[in-house]
């Protein structure tokens, strides 16, 4: 089932699953948190190291480190779709009965379906409800001494699983199971298994907005659930943590020319009839930094275009790739382009990060022609134009420019609302193609209200986000761009960006189809499910692709 189908079933689910009464369990809690402050095993939310399951104290901002959280990952690839196994074990090292919490990432283009809970050789499964209806009822299997496990999703790439009643000692293991869609981009496809929940931005005044969470952070007038997406933060001083086990079995479905991954040493070994059996060189690595596997196809046996559908119910689900002609770039022709860039230069930047985002924009404005026009707006607690309006992309111009982003300094907040404030305008009676690349590592909180910014400012123009750093907020760059009628890029390391900024200009200098249309034959169109809403344009290296739910 594909990202759009399982989006409108689980819009607002929660899994919860139960097993078996345990007596006397909330006295036992209470003894427990008194126990932990007496003995000195709490520590305050800021001096968290460790990441991954924390157990509650009696003192307020203060937490128990569960001994150790492994992940197990297992990752089967089938074409275009790849389901997913996560399997998480989690340890009690009081002797008392405790609740544990987790916040753990995923892939934003993800959908969960499966939850399982095993506890020594018993198994129970999980089942999908509303999130209210889920919370409910969970807290009722906690209230009554009840083992349950409740994941909940706070954002489509952030989780919380919260654990009730682990034994004295014991371990619980937790499987979460997933699909999503991949990425096809520059004849490669790529799958992202996300590792780290990056530290975000929290902006807006702090509010009683009826959350309750673990997190670092308040909740504010314009994050309402902040409190649920600001876990506790490794800090590197105090060492690698969360070891990590993962393996791909990889059917391409056609001819590979390579398999690769930028940040993980891995092992591949041919299992015959074109599959692959791809896993970490190391057993084991710590989850530090997040997993990305690319694999080619041969030249002669690329896709042209590809429909996948399946029929669940009533409805007939359909993933449409369509593939680019097969065009010499020197054949098309340069059309003058209006290019903003935007560049974040908030604290969350700082180090490589920084140095990776004025390198991207140097070398893009090295491929600006004089018959273009350009800008570029710099954005911390505030935004900043370098110019009024748009100017000549002339070589007087470029290097003012190039001094501009030379110049910038990470610190401050992430405002982004201002940024694209001013890189919106709405027009939609555009003489020329109207490109916004924003380079930031998306570190917010508040990409909702960015999003409806985003859709109601758009017109004409064409969003397109670069992601900086080894985890970037993936689901706010994605999210936004598709809302742009854009594409997402990835840079994670200092060497890939001249690599990845080449392949994503080259693309937006060669638009081959704009203002794509789609219209399906059914009777109400309304009934038609379609993500992304607005199709992108069609470039050179790069499919157009869409899901769709049809009656």
């Amino acid at each position: 089932m594909f990202r759009t189908v399982m989006r409108s079933l689980l819009e607002g689910a929660t899994l919860v699953l139960t097993l078996g009464a345990i007596a006397a369990v909330v006295m036992m809690m209470a003894a427990t948190r008194a126990q932990a402050a007496t003995t000195g095993t709490e520590v305050p939310y800021e001096a968290m190291s460790d990441g991954g399951l924390f157990l509650p104290a009696d003192e307020p901002g203060y937490v128990i480190p569960a001994t150790t959280v492994s992940s197990e990952v297992a990752i089967t690839v089938n074409g275009l779709i790849a389901r997913t196994r996560v399997r998480q074990t989690f340890e009690n090292p009081t002797g008392d009965w405790m609740e544990g919490v987790y916040v753990f990432p995923l892939p934003e283009t993800s959908a969960v379906d499966r939850l399982r809970m095993l506890i020594g050789e018993r198994v129970v499964e999980g089942v999908i409800a509303e999130r209210e209806e889920a919370r409910r009822m969970y807290e009722e299997a906690a209230a009554a001494g009840q083992q349950a496990s409740l994941v909940s999703q706070e954002r489509p790439n952030v989780f919380t699983n919260s654990v009730a009643n682990i034994p004295p000692g014991a371990s619980i293991t937790v499987e979460i199971e997933y699909q999503e869609t991949l990425s096809y981009v520059d004849d490669r496809f790529s799958l992202r298994f996300p590792m780290v929940v990056l530290p975000r931005y929290i902006p807006g005044e702090e509010a009683n907005t009826g959350v309750d969470g673990t997190g670092w952070a308040q909740n504010t007038d314009a994050v309402a659930d902040a409190s649920r997406i600001t876990p506790p933060v490794a800090h590197p001083a105090h060492g690698p943590i969360n070891p990590v086990a993962l393996s791909v079995d990889l059917n391409p479905g056609f001819a590979v020319a390579s398999i690769d991954s930028p940040h993980h040493d891995i092992a591949v070994e041919e299992q015959g009839a074109g599959r692959f059996l791809v896993s970490l060189a190391e057993e084991r690595v710590w989850a530090e930094r997040d997993f990305e596997l690319i694999w080619r196809p041969r030249p002669a046996d690329a896709p042209q275009a590809g429909v996948f559908s399946e029929q669940v119910g009533d409805h007939d689900y359909h993933v449409v790739l369509i593939m680019p002609p097969d065009v010499d770039p020197e054949e098309v022709v340069r059309q003058p382009r209006e290019v903003i860039f935007i560049i974040d230069r908030s604290g969350s930047m700082a180090g490589d990060s920084m140095v990776q985002a004025q390198q991207s924009l140097l070398f893009a404005l090295d491929r600006l022609e004089p018959e273009d026009r350009f800008n570029i707006i710099a954005f911390d607690n505030t935004a900043e134009a370098l110019f009024r309006g748009s100017k000549p992309a002339t070589p007087e111009m470029v290097a003012t420019g190039q001094r501009f982003v030379q110049s910038l300094e990470a610190d401050g907040g992430t405002e982004m609302w201002s940024a694209l404030d001013l890189a919106l305008d709405g027009r939609t009676d555009l003489d020329v193609m109207r490109q916004i690349v924003f380079v930031t590592d998306g570190a917010v909180g508040n990409e909702a209200q960015l999003f409806s910014l985003i859709h109601d400012r758009l017109g004409d123009s064409r969003l397109f986000t670069v992601g900086i750093g080894s985890a970037p907020n993936s689901h706010f760059m994605r999210e936004a761009a598709a809302a742009g009628r854009g594409t997402f890029t990835h840079i994670g390391a200092i060497d890939q960006v001249r690599a990845r900024m080449g392949e994503l200009f080259a693309r937006l200098e060669n638009p081959v189809l704009t203002d794509i249309e789609v219209t399906w034959p059914v009777n109400d169109p309304a009934a038609v499910e379609m993500y992304p809403p607005r199709i992108a344009d069609l470039y050179l290296g790069q499919p157009v692709l869409a899901t769709v739910r049809l009656p």
